[in-house]
């Protein structure tokens, strides 16, 4: 069974830092990408970033990049969101998220926030003051 736990969520001042793990389990067999997504009240869930851990290939989405960066630690089982100069429109509750197919769905060009994500996290509440 696939399971995904978003941890490190939390309130922080703008300007400021925070890192998001998501620990993966039961990713046995497949071509897997993790992603992480956010959605705001109101507001349509955004995909924020994605890593392909079969091709090491990574995607950031234009409102986070240059601002955070997303890394795994293989034997840990473990993909970070590194959040750095946060913003108050980065309040959200940000999930991870599990692709088994992405290399089918790629060609050749890695992982992407809008292939289909199979299996989902429960989530972690970020929120950034003024």
């Amino acid at each position: 069974e696939v399971q995904l736990v978003e941890s490190g969520g939390g309130l922080v001042q703008a300007g400021g830092s925070l890192r998001l793990s998501c620990a993966a389990s039961g990713l046995s067999s497949g071509e897997w990408a993790i992603a992480w997504f956010r959605q705001a009240p109101g507001k349509e869930r955004e995909g924020v970033s994605c890593l392909g851990l079969a091709d090491r290939s990574t995607y950031l989405a234009n409102s986070v990049r240059g601002r955070f960066t997303i890394s795994s630690d293989n034997a840990k089982k473990t993909v970070y969101l590194q959040m750095n100069s946060l913003k108050p429109e980065d309040t959200a509750v940000y999930f991870c998220a599990a692709d088994p197919y992405y290399l089918s769905r790629s060609e050749g060009y890695g992982c992407h926030i809008s292939f289909e994500y199979d299996y989902w996290g429960q989530g972690t509440q970020v929120t950034v003051s003024s």
